[in-house]
Formats: structure tokens, sequence, C-alpha cells
């Protein structure tokens, strides 16, 4: 049997979400984020400018930290997310604090986003669970103190 050298990954470059409505993706996560964009769809664009942004499939991709994040409007208005199929469990983004955590869950609160409030995660670390319009699991994790 030959041995393979493993592949030398330094870091996430991209992650993209199947979502069912651009717009209403996008206004959850402009309002609950603020990413900055990095590209987005325009349907009034030129051909030319369609023909270079294909890879949009008419979303948006956000940039922050060292990645990007991408929402990609092709799944039928009456799909929805579901964390026990093969595929993606949850998204989990970080925050450096206890007080950045807190501030979160009034944010979730003013924007009426349903969540389940701060959780112990182990040692060192707390979460905050909610899901976007598309029932997509998100996580806010970060210090427990």
């Amino acid at each position: 049997m030959e041995h393979h050298v493993p592949i030398a990954v330094t870091d996430y470059n991209h992650v993209r979400l199947t979502v069912s409505d651009i717009d209403r993706s996008r206004s959850f996560y402009d309002s609950v984020f603020g990413f900055d964009v990095a590209y987005a769809w325009d349907p009034d664009a030129d051909e030319e400018t369609k023909k270079a942004l294909w890879f949009l499939f008419g979303g948006v991709i956000y940039k922050f930290g060292g990645g990007l994040l991408g929402l990609r409007p092709v799944a039928p208005n009456d799909d929805t997310f579901a964390e026990d199929r093969c595929g993606l469990d949850h998204l989990s983004f970080t925050v450096d604090t206890r007080a950045a955590l807190e501030d979160a869950v009034k944010t979730l609160d003013e924007l009426g986003i349903a969540h389940e409030g701060i959780k112990d995660a182990g040692p060192g670390m707390s979460i905050v669970e909610f899901r976007d319009p598309d029932n997509i699991a998100l996580e806010l994790t970060g210090p427990d103190k």
C-alpha cells in the first residue's frame, strides 16, 4: 500500500450556504452580521458583468475575518435545512468576549430572532444558537467569562 502525504491546507477559504430566497436571506445576514459584501449579483448588470460573476448563481458573497461566506439562492421555496441529513450540521462564528455574546443576545432579541440564550459549551466556551430564514443552524461561540 502506498503512503500518501496529507494535503497541507492552512485555513478555510469560504463556505457557501444554499438558500431559497436571496432577498430574505440577505436581509437576515445583513441585519444580524453586517458583513462587507465582496461580490453581489445584480440582475440589471450588463451581460459582460453577468458572465464574469457567473459563480454567484444569483447570490452574494460576504467577506469577513480571513474568508468568505456565500449565499446561493437555488433551493426550492418549500425546502428547509435539516442538520440531521448529510452535509452541514451548523455554522459557528467566533466572538471575542462574553460581553459580545451578551450584546448578540440583545441584537437577536431586537430583531425578533429566536435563540436559546447563552449556554455553557464546555470548559472556557459559551454559545448562542439560532437559525436563519431557511432554518440553517447558526451559532456564536465565545468565552464563558
